[in-house]
């Protein structure tokens, strides 16, 4: 009976969805098995626990992406994880914008950052790529630097390692329950931003 519940709930939730989305979170990584609970997979983590939120599931192919249309912190919203793979990010989310006609300054990236340890979250309103070819990517091709960023710590890379070895290899079990926290922090940055309360989601998490 409770699944029966649980399942109701969910359609509840997805009936709130009204006109097209306002915004767009879009969650970084690469597609596959392969790289499941990878470093640089934390953006695709963390739009798994955003869409369990919504009571959705980002599963529909368009735009170059995986997606969802739904009802998230009182705002339409399209949920993405591009399947373009990490360095072409950026076509994905432009052909989103572009279809829907969502300004960049509406769409909130969420990716790995290797300059902060993991359990740590910045925010940022704009800026550069910082080293990130996801990131790099969604400039080039949207044109600009100005949207809000969530960046989730996934440790810095050890003397001696690789770069990409160290963002493409798997995060151990201890780390996955410290991100856990961390997903549920990214969601509710998110639903700041879009409240406009930028600024003090950057006091609360940075």
């Amino acid at each position: 009976m409770s699944d029966i519940w649980s399942l109701f709930d969910k359609i509840k939730k997805t009936e709130k969805v009204s006109g097209p989305p306002e915004y767009i979170i879009v969650g970084l990584g690469n597609p596959g098995k392969d790289y499941e609970k990878t470093r640089h997979n934390t953006g695709f983590m963390a739009m798994d626990k955003i869409s369990d939120m919504a009571g959705v599931h980002i599963d529909r192919l368009k735009y170059k992406a995986l997606t969802s249309v739904c009802e998230f912190g009182g705002k339409s919203v399209l949920l993405m994880k591009p399947q373009t793979y990490m360095n072409l990010s950026g076509e994905a989310v432009f052909a989103a914008m572009d279809f829907y006609k969502i300004p960049l300054d509406k769409v909130i990236v969420i990716y790995d950052d290797t300059t902060l340890e993991v359990g740590k979250m910045r925010i940022r309103k704009k800026g550069s790529a910082g080293g990130h070819n996801g990131i790099k990517s969604i400039i080039a091709c949207c044109g600009g630097d100005e949207f809000p960023r969530i960046k989730v710590g996934i440790g810095k890379k050890p003397e001696g390692w690789d770069l990409a070895d160290w963002v493409l290899g798997k995060y151990s079990e201890d780390d996955l329950k410290v991100l856990e926290g961390m997903y549920e922090k990214s969601a509710e940055a998110a639903k700041l931003i879009m409240a406009g309360k930028t600024d003090e989601a950057m006091n609360k998490f940075n």
